[in-house]
């Protein structure tokens, strides 16, 4: 798809504050409260040199403007919670992107989804607004006119829909259903329309402004080249700090992102430490101290994925704020990483604690420190493995089962299930079983556990074995670096992981334009060629 576009006569890129696109669908945080929702947007945009009441006041002004005064303290609502109307939520998604009061708005289909009264005060604000501010705005609205279909021959039948008549009339999928309509194609009927609008006053009355408008463009060149330079936004540090809270205060309230899953992990920690229950230093207790240890690290970091559906409902705000250029793909992986660690560190210690002092680990602090920070390293991991997934595959259920996939050929490949001498050194050796975390994880959780220890034995007529020979020849573990070396290589993943996200990110904003237009043309091409 190819044009030219012209800002002010001019051929121009349109910077933050001068520009703002609002979407169909209304894209909102459904946790926060009309209140927070426009105060946070705020601090995010508004720039650095303005104060803190300066910018509340501006969001106040915005609230009366949209006519959301009495709503600032009903939270937003979603599909699976009551919360704020369909036209206060439009509303709402319009205040959020006037806050910097751009030069131009556009606006997707803003009565898209509500009734005629509904519609007609958010139109009625809009139009208010844009008077007052000297703003321009471009909006796409569905209002069908019936006179002009009937005044060319196709009034709408009695009883029927109109945008079902219209799309009857012109659609050429409903060519073969031609049910009170006069015999001639879609293609005709088109034909018609078109041609009786290009001879209409209508036409003419447009052709004629945008003549004056066109006349106009050197004096406009004067008045507003100052206008469409971008005007400043809040700093870096300034956006992230007020991400990493919205989001901290988002994860608090939707129970589903961290709370429902605390619950589980605290409901198998208590079945796993009374199954495995003080393991003691028998025969046996080699085994059960691995397979303990093996279950923790695998089954808790896969049910991580869990959050999949709340994350994918965050990176959906993420591309209509980054979209209108509120924040960079750095600032979100960073406030995200920020607010979601103390909840990651919970969900590892709480049921991390109970599992391990029930199954009867090592006693002294410094091995369940390191227990805990190796499980909270995997579920940090996983967060962002699914990040980068969430991008991928945009899908609740397919995403879902993508992670699940994913991480399924991390543990088989971890050197539990096969010993890592045993697995086929090409694809499985090299590089799988380098690659997956668990391997570390599990590395280090048994260097952790078993060294020192001196356990009773029945192989080789030895009546004790030491750990260090347990986890050396029994279990085949790298003993050339210790247990911290295992748990940097954790967490040097996390950060490859996070910055796996921000490339996979700008790859798309490059690859997709062009992957559409090879589809645009190919589609053009198609429909030219195809016979009528």
């Amino acid at each position: 798809m190819r044009g030219q576009i012209l800002v002010n006569g001019r051929s121009q890129k349109l910077a933050f504050g001068t520009s703002a696109y609002v979407t169909q669908d209304n894209v909102l945080i459904a946790t926060l409260t009309v209140r927070e929702a426009i105060y946070y947007s705020a601090q995010i945009q508004l720039p650095d040199t303005m104060s803190a009441a300066e910018k509340l006041a501006r969001a106040d002004d915005t609230v009366r403007e949209m006519g959301l005064t009495g709503a600032l303290d009903i939270r937003i609502g979603g599909r699976s919670s009551k919360g704020i109307s369909g036209g206060q939520q439009k509303r709402l998604s319009i205040c959020l992107d006037i806050l910097t009061r751009p030069r131009l708005l556009f606006l997707d289909e803003p009565s898209s989804g509500l009734d005629s009264a509904a519609s007609f005060h958010v139109m009625s604000r809009i139009t208010s607004l844009a008077a007052r501010e000297g703003m321009t705005v471009v909006a796409v609205v569905h209002q069908p006119c019936s006179e002009f279909f009937a005044s060319n021959g196709y009034p709408c039948p009695p009883m029927r829909n109109p945008s079902d008549h219209f799309l009857r009339t012109v659609n050429k999928d409903f060519d073969k259903e031609s049910e009170g309509l006069p015999c001639m194609t879609a293609q005709e009927a088109i034909d018609i329309l078109v041609n009786s609008y290009k001879s209409s006053n209508t036409s003419e009355d447009a052709n004629q402004e945008m003549r004056h408008i066109n006349e106009m463009v050197s004096v406009l060149n004067l008045l507003h080249d100052r206008a469409m330079i971008g005007r400043n936004q809040a700093g870096f540090v300034s956006k992230t700090l007020v991400l990493t809270r919205r989001s901290f205060v988002n994860m608090y309230r939707d129970i589903g992102y961290y709370w429902l899953r605390l619950v589980i992990y605290v409901c198998i920690s208590v079945c796993l430490g009374t199954i495995f229950y003080n393991v003691g230093y028998g025969p046996d207790s080699i085994q059960a101290r691995s397979q303990m240890l093996m279950f923790i690290a695998t089954l808790l970091t896969l049910m991580a994925i869990g959050g999949f559906p709340s994350f994918v409902e965050d990176m959906k705000i993420f591309r209509r704020e980054r979209l209108n250029g509120h924040y960079g793909v750095t600032t979100f992986v960073i406030s995200n990483t920020l607010s979601s660690t103390p909840y990651l560190l919970l969900n590892a210690v709480v049921p991390g604690a109970i599992a391990y002092y029930l199954t009867g680990l090592q006693r002294q602090i410094e091995h369940f420190v390191y227990f805990a920070l190796v499980l909270c390293s995997c579920t940090m991991l996983v967060e962002a493995l699914m990040m980068i997934v969430a991008t991928i595959v945009p899908d609740f259920l397919m995403g879902i089962v993508t992670g699940a996939g994913i991480q399924g050929i991390m543990m088989l490949t971890s050197g539990f299930f096969q010993l890592p001498n045993n697995l086929p050194k090409i694809v499985w050796k090299y590089p799988m079983y380098y690659i997956s975390f668990h391997k570390y994880a599990l590395q280090g959780f048994y260097k952790n556990e078993f060294s020192g220890l001196v356990l009773q034995s029945n192989l080789g007529g030895q009546k004790t074995v030491s750990g260090e020979k347990v986890i050396a020849e029994l279990f085949q573990v790298e003993t050339g670096h210790s247990k911290w070396v295992d748990l940097a290589v954790l967490c040097g993943m996390i950060v490859i992981y996070r910055l796996l996200f921000v490339v996979i990110i700008k790859v798309i904003d490059m690859v997709k334009p062009m992957l559409l237009g090879v589809t645009f043309r190919c589609n053009t091409k198609c429909i030219c060629g195809t016979p009528s």
